[in-house]
C-alpha cells in the first residue's frame, strides 16, 4: 500500500468541482429575489397556530401574502411589533422576526387592550 500524497493540479480539482455543483437557473429567478421572498415570508408561532385552529380562523394564502407585504413595509419604517387587523382576525406580529405571535377573532379583539405595539396595520 502506497501512503504517499499525490499531487493533483489545482486546476483539475476546480474544474471538476465546478461542473458537479453549478446548477443552471431553471426558472430565471435570481438569488436576490429568492432571498427577499424568504425574508418577507411570515412564520406562525406554535402558539398562534394553536389559536388560529381552536378559534376556527381561516386566512387565505392571498391574504397571508398581503399581510406579509404590509408587515415588511412596516418593518422598513422602524416598526418592530404590530397589530394587524383583517376581516378574519386580529394578529399580533413581530415585524422584527417576521413571526405571528398570537391570533384572535375580531370579536375577541374588540374588548382587549394591546400593549408593546408600535404600529397597526388595518386590512379589509
Amino acid at each position: 500500500m502506497d501512503h504517499r500524497i499525490q499531487h493533483i493540479p489545482s486546476q483539475a480539482l476546480l474544474s471538476n468541482t465546478r461542473s458537479q455543483h453549478v446548477k443552471p437557473k431553471s426558472r430565471g429567478e435570481s438569488f436576490k429575489t429568492l432571498f427577499n421572498q424568504a425574508q418577507s415570508a411570515l412564520k406562525i408561532s406554535k402558539h398562534a397556530q394553536e389559536r388560529l385552529t381552536e378559534r376556527g380562523i381561516d386566512i387565505s394564502d392571498a391574504k397571508w401574502q398581503e399581510i406579509a407585504k404590509h408587515v415588511s413595509e412596516a418593518k422598513t419604517k422602524g416598526i418592530t411589533d404590530s397589530l394587524v387587523i383583517t376581516e378574519e382576525a386580529t394578529l399580533l406580529v413581530s415585524a422584527k422576526n417576521n413571526t405571528v405571535v398570537t391570533a384572535m377573532n375580531r370579536n375577541e379583539a374588540q374588548s382587549r387592550i394591546f400593549n408593546n405595539i408600535n404600529g397597526t396595520i388595518i386590512l379589509d
